[in-house]
């Protein structure tokens, strides 16, 4: 396999991963990546900081749920209100095992792409998943980065030491 077929591969295969990703999964030199990069058919689109690439096939909306569904709180909430929403912003914090401000930040960030919104409910704000069947595919296919696992369970660390 040459090592263009291998950069499509992996973009194929992990839709939505960043550029020092593919450096680091490949092992190749990043002025090879980009390279490569600029003669496949993928899409490039800049989301929260960071460029991710993408198979051709998806729309912005598909890219930009992708970008948060590779972070794994971001991932976490999604599939809780998945499975058990609407639910209020402390009983999914509760069920994620994060401090609200913490379910804040990713909030805004996930009613922003369009995966979460809110309604008013008694007095309470409910979160729920308006496209539960095409959110649900795009998180079966989102592999949390290793870096932002590191970021989101360090975060979860602190927050369970503020806690105390």
């Amino acid at each position: 396999m040459t090592t263009r077929e291998r950069i499509s591969a992996h973009v194929e295969a992990e839709p939505g991963v960043h550029f020092n990703e593919l450096v680091r999964e490949l092992d190749l030199a990043p002025g090879q990546v980009q390279y490569h990069l600029k003669r496949l058919d993928v899409v490039a689109d800049e989301w929260f900081g960071k460029t991710h690439y993408y198979p051709a096939a998806y729309d912005e909306w598909d890219r930009r749920a992708l970008a948060l569904l590779r972070r794994e709180t971001a991932a976490d909430v999604v599939a809780v209100l998945l499975a058990d929403g609407p639910l209020s912003a402390g009983e999914t914090a509760d069920r994620v095992g994060i401090a609200r401000s913490t379910l804040s930040w990713h909030r805004d960030r996930l009613e922003t792409a369009g995966l979460v919104e809110t309604r008013p409910d008694r007095g309470h704000t409910l979160l729920f998943v308006p496209e539960p069947e095409r959110t649900a595919r795009l998180l079966d296919r989102a592999e949390p980065s290793l870096p932002g696992r590191l970021v989101d369970r360090f975060t979860r660390l602190v927050d369970a030491l503020l806690e105390e």
